[in-house]
């Protein structure tokens, strides 16, 4: 968990890696992070929603995001981890977050804004972008 000051204030957020690129994931939407389980395929589903696990009898679905963002899907390993969210709400984030001049008709924009970590840049994830059905 890193602290990452965004625009003149602080906000936590979960650092991780997709690909060679780091996403900030605001710590309030995340409710646990577990390792790689055995994923219940279930069919028709988009490609990028991978199946459902059982977490301590509650069936979680579970999304592969690099693929929902168009990324390169990596191979997992023994460091990948399933990010449990909670349900996403909507938020006022105008004071907390800068946001960038993004197109608002882009359906495939999951950035909501930038922050500094670690001497450099961090993209945001909007998790309401990225749940949301195209």
């Amino acid at each position: 968990m890193e602290e990452i000051k965004v625009a003149g204030e602080t906000a936590q957020f979960i650092v991780i890696r997709l690909g060679q690129e780091q996403y900030g994931i605001d710590i309030s939407y995340i409710e646990n992070i577990v390792r790689m389980q055995h994923i219940t395929r279930v069919p028709k589903l988009a490609p990028y929603l991978k199946g459902v696990i059982n977490l301590r009898g509650e069936v979680i679905p579970i999304m592969c995001l690099s693929m929902k963002m168009g990324l390169p899907v990596e191979e997992e390993t023994k460091a990948s981890r399933i990010i449990i969210i909670k349900e996403v709400v909507t938020l006022d984030m105008t004071e907390q977050v800068e946001k960038l001049a993004f197109n608002k008709e882009d359906k495939n924009n999951f950035v909501q804004g930038v922050g500094k970590y670690a001497g450099g840049l961090i993209s945001l994830l909007d998790l309401n972008a990225v749940t949301a059905e195209k």
